[in-house]
């Protein structure tokens, strides 16, 4: 059982995964998988459960402490950068319950290696004011002035739904005290894997790009908030595209984590032309000692 934190060049960074590169004995026994994750602590850990080391081809399944989730962007970066540093960089696929998944992993220079996960195709819908903005805005003790009104409330998807709320200002954004179970109710009703909370930092066409500060709440997982989440990310790429506020490539970089004390850089990549998008970030081991923040409880 390896540990990583992944979008970060720092073990007391990113957001931490376990990672199983060898978990055959257990692809059969869900239960199992769940009790090494939750042995584990963190908001995922990944599992190889089949593997064609010379197509570099592999089945990944992910499961929280709490149960199974199809698809996590931290996770899948985390195996990916595992495999680099035991097989060397390359290209790398990965079946999982969402779909298929290929990554790029290089190597970056005296750095740990990056790797580049291309996502399901994306997409996005608006969020229903009665049955799902609503709910979750009372969970999370926000009001609709809370709410950036150039930036509207949708349920995004890049392998996982995830409700997309955008924050007027930074500190609204600071400042989360929600209610665990009522959030963690409505997830489990409208069947979302994270809430994904953002501010927009920069617009289109500013000095570095686009700028978006994100955090996520993770209640269906057992888990209060994630550093850095690369399924809500890819997400998010969706929920970009489908407002039109992507008019050629475009990179995105989403600062996440600051809030918790484990600072993560994530970089999104998306196009008009595809619905797919591109999440990049390096992932580095965690010593057994001096991990650093738990993030279960962050």
């Amino acid at each position: 059982m390896l540990r990583y934190s992944a979008f970060t060049t720092r073990p007391d960074g990113g957001n931490p995964a376990g990672v199983v590169l060898d978990a055959a004995a257990l692809a059969d026994d869900d239960a199992a998988m769940t009790a090494v994750a939750a042995r584990i602590g963190y908001s995922e850990t990944a599992f190889i459960t089949e593997r064609d080391e010379a197509a570099r081809r592999y089945r990944l399944r992910y499961f929280s402490p709490l149960a199974e989730v199809a698809f996590c962007g931290h996770a899948t970066i985390a195996t990916a950068v595992a495999l680099a540093e035991r097989d060397g960089p390359g290209g790398l696929v990965f079946d999982t319950a969402a779909g298929e998944i290929r990554v790029e992993t290089t190597a970056d220079g005296d750095g740990p290696p990056r790797a580049t996960l291309t996502s399901v195709p994306t997409r996005s819908r608006p969020a229903d004011p009665g049955t799902e903005i609503e709910p979750t805005l009372a969970a999370l003790g926000w009001s609709a002035e809370d709410l950036d009104p150039a930036l509207p409330p949708h349920v995004a998807f890049a392998g996982n739904d995830h409700l997309v709320l955008a924050a007027a200002t930074r500190e609204r954004l600071a400042d989360l005290d929600y209610d665990f179970d009522a959030l963690g109710a409505v997830m489990r009703r409208r069947g979302w894997t994270t809430v994904q909370l953002v501010w927009r930092e920069t617009a289109e066409g500013a000095a570095g790009g686009l700028v978006f500060h994100a955090r996520d709440p993770f209640p269906v997982g057992g888990v209060v908030e994630d550093p850095a989440t690369g399924a809500a990310a890819a997400a998010f790429g969706g929920y970009l595209r489908v407002l039109g506020l992507v008019d050629g490539p475009t990179r995105v970089r989403i600062r996440q984590g600051e809030d918790m004390g484990r600072p993560s850089d994530l970089l999104l990549d998306i196009t008009p032309d595809d619905p797919r998008a591109r999440v990049s970030g390096q992932a580095v081991p965690i010593p057994r000692t001096g991990q650093g923040t738990d993030p279960r409880t962050a």
